[in-house]
């Protein structure tokens, strides 16, 4: 069986390569649907040439020897496989690089990078750009900016649909808040569509990052009461305990951690540590109700791990979700943020997790290891789905 999709960018086609319609043809298409919450389908496009619509399979293809290869790694994000891994709704990214943070950049050779405001500010809307191209090339991605749009791509999940009937609904997240001008400006970028904000990846204008731990800034804290007022999740991604704490003691809104792991499963290594959340972060952001997504990516889930060792366990992944839970108490506070080909590829993951589309192997990981029909719905979609009901407008 050969499920041809129309919709390629530019007026191509796109099919499905054998060994997805394999698993379709399988029934693998009857599993719970997945909210990733972090991917950064803007940036690798622009700055790696990595076509959406293109299988991942076929990007490591057109990709060997080259430097995309190299810098970003083995490809693990494309559309087919996202729809067959069931991957309903993606947090999808408009990240930009300060120039300055080249030990943090994912691409050595990124031309996302930016010296000044209005430098970010235009490659922001390079990547808007990107992403309504994408929407309006193909209606298998569409833009999720109201509830009515989040229920219109749910719907397409309904039993009995076939594959071909899917479609995927894409929220857009900035990650580092510098495409902002100003507190102010951010009207404008929610009339464009985003929906999330996390203000720090390295240091930025409004708070500090990894790698530039800092408080948050006048203009962060400024930031924050214009986000509040209009019911913007807030994204705490990124922010160093400084300003982690104080958002969560300053914002009246709905939050999340998108691509947080654990820190204790890192030890003491100094290049995840502070990226990752404290058990005392964990239980304060369960304490506002918020969400934290796993990033399946082998250097935040091991304390000595390095590129070119083999691959962890995938069971580190559960170890990850059940240490949430025992945190917390529930399973209503994690959920996934992979950040696949976020300067990382499938070099570098676990187990069990060669692209995107295998993701849904952690419904029947969970469910071998003893979480129920609700526990298994909230962790892969229903926590991060429950932020976006709460926040978005009808």
């Amino acid at each position: 069986m050969q499920f041809r999709i129309d919709g390629a960018i530019l007026g191509r086609r796109w099919y499905l390569p054998a060994y997805l319609t394999h698993r379709a043809a399988q029934g693998f298409v009857s599993l719970m649907i997945i909210v990733d919450a972090h991917e950064d389908i803007a940036f690798n496009a622009l700055s790696a040439g990595r076509d959406y619509f293109k299988s991942a399979l076929d990007k490591r293809r057109a990709e060997a020897g080259t430097d995309a290869a190299t810098n970003e790694g083995l490809a693990m994000v494309g559309l087919p496989e996202a729809i067959l891994g069931r991957v309903a709704i993606v947090f999808s990214t408009i990240f930009t690089e300060p120039d300055r943070a080249t030990a943090l950049a994912p691409s050595a050779f990124s031309n996302q990078r930016y010296k000044t405001p209005r430098e970010a500010y235009d490659l922001g809307i390079q990547q808007l750009d990107y992403y309504r191209r994408v929407w309006d090339a193909s209606e298998r991605a569409q833009p999720v900016r109201t509830v009515a749009e989040l229920d219109a791509v749910l719907a397409t999940w309904a039993d009995g649909l076939e594959v071909t009937d899917r479609r995927q609904g894409m929220v857009l997240l900035m990650e580092n808040a510098d495409p902002i001008l100003e507190p102010r400006q951010f009207e404008e970028w929610y009339e464009y569509g985003v929906r999330v904000v996390g203000p720090a990846w390295a240091g930025t204008r409004y708070c500090g990052g990894t790698g530039e731990p800092g408080p948050l800034t006048a203009l962060g804290r400024e930031l924050l009461d214009v986000m509040g007022d209009m019911n913007v999740l807030l994204d705490l991604s990124h922010m160093p305990e400084e300003s982690f704490f104080e958002a969560l003691d300053r914002y009246d809104g709905q939050m999340i951690a998108s691509h947080s792991n654990p820190r204790r499963f890192v030890g003491a290594r100094d290049d995840g540590r502070q990226r990752l959340l404290s058990d005392t972060q964990i239980r304060r952001l369960a304490e506002r109700d918020g969400v934290m997504g796993m990033v399946p990516y082998n250097r935040f889930m091991h304390p000595t791990w390095v590129k070119g060792d083999a691959p962890i366990p995938g069971s580190r992944v559960l170890e990850m979700i059940d240490h949430v839970c025992q945190v917390t108490g529930s399973a209503r506070h994690v959920g996934i943020g992979t950040d696949f080909d976020g300067g990382f590829g499938a070099e570098s993951t676990p187990e069990g997790f060669d692209t995107v589309g295998d993701l849904w192997i952690l419904d029947t990981w969970l469910r071998e290891r003893g979480y129920g029909d609700a526990e298994v719905e909230a962790i892969l979609s229903g926590n991060f789905l429950r932020k976006l009901r709460q926040t978005l407008p009808a």
